[in-house]
């Protein structure tokens, strides 16, 4: 569900409870299939029919915007007009999209618009005439933008008037304005030509300009507007003005007017009926308060009256905001709270309240609050519209602020209860932001609030500038609009996303194809969109309103791309697909131009040069054809596979091509293919190669087209930036939590697109990403180590590259750098003294690095498979490592003598050593075993496990263990009379990790659903559970507090928790996600963990 409809749900939630009867509702939502009948039961179940409403509304808030305005619909049909017009501001784009037209060409807008009410209010006696307002209705819509009018004729009193008014019940022409309409009628009877010329001045808000005619009494239309003013009682006057300070199209409510004029709510009501009842003002109901607005043109007409006291009458405002607010900010529960979180800065701006502004933008308080109701857009909306003001100012503030805003919209929007202060600690030191946290942080410590500080955070390198997640699965395709404005964006929810490229708002949401959306285009007036999808379909769309101008069926297998020319010949979209063909598209025609054959197997991608004179095409059979766009006909073929002579054809299943701005060359990428080939287009020759990455797949590339530059996105989360004069890497950076599907540049090469399975799309600025990158270490396959000494912190881990480093945790330097490794790291330690390092590798061979020299001293072979764990004994002089070879070997590392600990018959996936020479290995056999060191030999194993088991922790005082398990259970054993002590049931999926507190009473342990259990260890009794939200699943490790009120957790972020409640006491946001593991210092204040974007983070509590 987008931000606006989140947002009105929210605001109205009140209202919406008290009077709903959710039973008729849901009638309605289960009819368009938006809610289950298992949903039903559930809000059923509820006590009283407010907590069914509440129940209803919170699952409204989990679902998208169909459901929204399935719920809008169904309001109106069951009469609840007044409660369906506070949600009505974010259906019109969403209906118009999502529900699809009926036979008579109406949408179910139109109709919802045309029905709800608005318009001169109905006659006492009322007559209703279906089929004759449904004709006036008909011919209203065949109207659509054009200039034009329907005419309504009959005899004297048969009620014309009341089927026009039905007609135009809330829809948007005129307004319904009886002021407006009676003088329009009057003077189109005696200038019936004359309809474009007075919607033009009315536009123009030329008033003065539209005289009178014989049967209208005033001079014109500005003067008549002031006659009604004018015979207001003076007290009222002053009153009326004040309302010169509303926006168009806002309803207030009383409660702000009780504000500003310091009264009684049943005084301001009684007041303005008045206005009412002279058509001055409308009025709606809201629950038991009420929302008041102008009509456009008697707001405009106010406006340009009191001009000059303009910036008075909205300080008037701000200043009783103040008196009324000064100690508080308005909560949720209050009417007026919306109001004042969406316009309070716009009143500071007309009054000319800058230095104000500033102070309300710039304050987290403010940000906080707000972003509940409206989410980051709107926020970043003001700082792009109040930029001037705010830059006059204090330019950093605002730089800081929007930066913090835009790069965090992904998680701003999905979850408005993110705790803003803890979120701003991740900003760079420099940053407003960060000092305005840090300083929040610290008094909110009295009130027994935690918090934590990154501590090696560098300046941020490569920050996205806007990040948003506009869709609910994988993004396939982003792009674009040709004057920047609007980004669309496509992907496997099956939807066609369009928003602002500065601020992220959504535009448009269109339920687009039947299957995936693989790619979208934007022509290049920017007037439509073309989508295609694996439904074999390729779609037109209206860019501006939404609306579906043409469908193509003709291709028979998956369309994978789309593509429009760029301007420079008449607009044709290009399409390719499985079926081998491609196809050109006039849109003004139903059906296809021409289909080009040529391709033998499926085609990928295709591409029009710049200058529009080719299209360049790529396929799975290895070939990159060009083709005249003129003629429809081949230009050129080059057979990729023989440019390098290679027998393996499968090499070169052909992805991705994009041209060079000179059209001179073309680049293509091949599936398991780690280079990107660029090829002179006259000679067809191999001019240069582009080599991506190991364990990488190129899934996209693109040209800049004001440098020298290509960007390709890679199936490792990464997007690289080369320089193809030189062949050079000049970028590489993690963009994204998962495969990157897409990257884009805009038509002048300032900024990039990026989208991604993570289901979010960024917007990068070139210059700032054309910089080396920081380390990034190695994570998925590979553990790390973590050394505290006093206050400083020591990290062993290895990079992408397979060096192993030291490094200095709170900066971020590397102090040890070991060669490239041949085979890779898998895992490695440190000794006790931190005099040297062990690396576990993946062809099996164990190595111990001497930290003083910087080289490797010992290379161990003996394992057969790959290692997964090592470990020094405490006095360094033995190493012992565990494989996927089943077995655990005992090196006296400096003899390269060793033995073997054979028994377990599966990977042996981790270890613990315990006193008196002994240890404790657990596999995937579902096993558990202690072994003696000294003479190499099983002392116990323990059975009861019917998976495999995946951790084991054990008690502080040596006499128990835990083990977890793939089989859903956790258990406790004892290693005295090595017996079971108890079976902990409860976790619905893998139980992964586990950990005892220090006073050996409790045992924490956590599943793949993102679950945390506490359990007694003395009885097995389930104490407490932890509810982590739903994109927090996997929770991997988990450590109590040395006093035992705290737990700390990792998975998809770190979050901190209170034993004793159970309550989620902070979550610290990483870039990336999926955290493997977390090390705690004893004194339980910094912690230590790498993402899977392998960034590492030093955290420590703020104290």
């Amino acid at each position: 569900m987008d931000e606006r409809a989140r947002s009105l749900l929210l605001q109205n939630r009140a209202a919406l409870a008290k009077d709903i009867r959710t039973a008729y509702i849901m009638d309605h939502m289960i009819s368009d299939e938006v809610i289950t009948p298992q949903e039903e039961e559930k809000v059923k179940s509820q006590a009283t029919q407010a907590d069914r409403a509440h129940q209803l509304i919170e699952l409204l808030l989990g679902k998208d915007n169909r459901a929204y305005v399935s719920f809008y619909n169904a309001l109106l049909h069951e009469g609840y007009k007044d409660l369906a017009a506070l949600l009505k501001g974010a259906t019109s784009i969403d209906v118009a999209s999502s529900i699809k037209a009926a036979v008579s060409g109406i949408t179910s807008f139109v109709k919802t618009a045309l029905c709800e009410g608005g318009v001169p209010q109905r006659p006492v006696v009322f007559v209703t005439r279906k089929h004759l307002v449904q004709n006036i209705q008909d011919n209203l819509y065949r109207l659509s933008n054009d200039p034009g009018w329907v005419t309504v004729y009959g005899m004297a009193g048969c009620g014309k008037s009341v089927l026009a008014a039905e007609a135009l019940r809330d829809h948007q022409i005129l307004k319904g304005s009886p002021l407006v309409v009676s003088l329009i009628g009057s003077l189109l009877r005696e200038f019936p030509t004359r309809w474009t010329f007075y919607l033009k001045q009315l536009q123009r808000k030329q008033f003065k300009r539209i005289r009178k005619s014989s049967s209208y009494d005033y001079e014109a239309l500005d003067e008549a507007m002031s006659m009604s003013v004018d015979r207001l009682k003076d007290h009222l006057k002053e009153f009326y003005s004040d309302l010169s300070v509303l926006e168009k199209d806002v309803k207030i409510p009383t409660e702000v007017l009780c504000i500003l004029w310091d009264m009684e709510s049943e005084d301001v009501e009684d007041m303005l009926q008045e206005f009412v009842n002279k058509s001055l003002l409308y009025c709606d109901r809201n629950g038991k308060s009420f929302l008041y607005y102008l009509h456009d043109l008697q707001l405009d007409f106010l406006t340009e009256r009191n001009r000059n006291q303009l910036p008075a009458l909205h300080a008037k405002l701000v200043s009783q905001y103040r008196k009324y607010y000064s100690n508080e900010l308005p909560t949720m529960k209050q009417e007026d709270c919306a109001y004042w979180y969406h316009y309070l800065a716009y009143h500071m701006a007309q009054a000319n309240m800058h230095q104000d502004l500033c102070s309300l933008l710039f304050s987290l308080e403010w940000l906080k609050s707000k972003m509940r109701l409206y989410g980051p857009a709107h926020l970043i909306h003001e700082f792009v519209r109040y930029r001037d003001i705010l830059d006059k100012q204090d330019n950093k503030a605002r730089e800081d602020f929007q930066e913090f805003l835009s790069v965090n919209g992904h998680l701003l929007g999905q979850n408005s209860h993110i705790n803003l202060v803890q979120l701003g600690l991740s900003q760079p030191d420099e940053s407003i932001v960060y000092r305005q946290s840090i300083h929040q942080a610290k008094e909110e410590l009295q009130r027994g609030e935690l918090y934590v500080n990154w501590l090696n955070k560098q300046s941020m390198k490569n920050l996205a500038s806007l990040s948003v997640r506009p869709h609910t699965e994988a993004v396939y395709h982003a792009c674009f609009s040709h004057d920047r404005q609007k980004i669309a964006s496509c992907g496997a929810d099956k939807t066609l996303q369009v928003f602002k490229s500065e601020t992220g708002e959504n535009l448009l949401q269109i339920e687009a194809h039947e299957d995936e959306v693989l790619c979208c285009a934007f022509s290049a007036d920017d007037r439509f969109i073309a989508t295609c999808s694996a439904d074999k379909k390729v779609k037109i769309w209206n860019a501006l309103t939404g609306k579906l101008i043409r469908e193509y069926t003709e291709h028979t297998e998956q369309v994978t791309c789309c593509q429009f020319t760029n301007g420079n010949s008449p607009s044709l979209l290009a399409t390719c697909s499985y079926d081998c063909t491609l196809k050109l598209w006039d849109i003004e025609k139903k059906y296809c131009l021409n289909t080009l054959f040529g391709h033998s197997d499926c085609v990928n991608h295709c591409r029009y040069s710049p200058d529009d004179k080719y299209l360049a095409s790529c396929s799975m059979d290895g070939i990159l054809l060009i083709w005249e766009v003129k003629s429809a006909n081949e230009y050129k073929s080059i057979d990729v596979a023989q440019s390098f002579q290679s027998n393996d054809a499968s090499q070169f299943l052909l992805r991705c091509c994009s041209w060079a701005d000179d059209c001179s060359r073309v680049m293509v990428t091949a599936r398991n293919y780690l280079y990107a080939s660029i090829f002179d287009v006259e000679s067809s020759d191999l001019v240069s190669q582009l080599e991506a990455c190991r364990q990488s797949i190129i899934l996209y590339c693109d040209f800049c087209t004001s440098n020298q530059l290509v960007a390709m996105a890679l199936s490792h989360y990464t997007v690289q930036m080369w320089n193809i004069d030189s062949s050079t890497k000049i970028a590489e950076f993690n963009a994204h939590l998962s495969w990157v599907h897409c990257v884009k540049f805009s038509s002048e090469g300032s900024s990039f697109l990026t989208c991604s399975d993570d289901q979010t799309v960024k917007l990068w600025e070139t210059s700032k990403v054309c910089k080396p990158s920081g380390t990034i270490l190695k994570h998925e396959f590979c553990n790390f180590d973590v050394a505290f000494t006093g206050d400083e912190v020591a990290v062993l881990a290895s990079d992408k590259e397979d060096c192993l480093l030291l490094i200095k945790g709170k900066t971020g330097d590397v102090v040890c750098r070991s060669d490239s490794q041949r085979s890779p790291i898998t895992c490695c330690c440190l000794s006790c003294d931190r005099h040297l390092a062990a690396v576990g590798c993946d062809d099996g061979s164990v190595q111990v690095f001497d930290l003083a020299t910087g080289k490797f001293c010992k290379h161990l072979q003996g394992h057969r498979g790959t290692v997964q764990h090592c470990q020094f004994t405490s006095d360094g002089k033995r190493l012992i490592s565990s494989s996927d070879d089943s077995s655990i070997r005992v090196w006296d590392w400096m003899s390269d003598h060793s033995f073997l600990l054979q028994g377990h018959k599966e990977a042996v996936k981790g270890f613990r050593i315990l006193p008196d020479s002994k240890l404790l290995s657990w596999s995937f056999d579902g096993t558990v075993r202690v072994w003696d060191l000294v003479n190499g030999t099983k002392e116990e194993e323990f059975f009861g496990h019917t998976g495999a088991v995946l951790s084991c922790d054990v008690s502080p005082d040596y006499s128990k263990f835990s083990s977890t398990s793939a089989d859903k259970s956790a258990k406790i054993w004892s290693f005295v009379g090595s017996s079971l002590l108890h079976e902990l049931r409860g976790h619905q999926s893998c139980v992964r990790c586990s950990n005892f507190s220090s006073d050996n009473d409790f045992l924490a342990t956590g599943d793949d659903n993102g679950e945390i259990m506490i359990w007694n260890v003395h009885s097995g009794e389930l104490l407490r559970q932890c509810h982590v939200n739903k994109d927090d699943e996997w929770v991997k490790d988990i450590h109590f507090s040395p006093d035992n009120k705290l737990i700390v957790s990792c998975g998809a972020y770190v979050k901190w928790w209170d034993v004793d409640s159970g309550a989620c006491k902070q979550t610290f946001y990483t870039n990336g996600t999926n955290l493997k593991t977390i090390h705690p210092c004893s004194s339980f204040r910094t912690f230590v963990t790498i993402d899977n974007l392998g960034i590492l983070y030093v955290l420590q509590l703020v104290e």
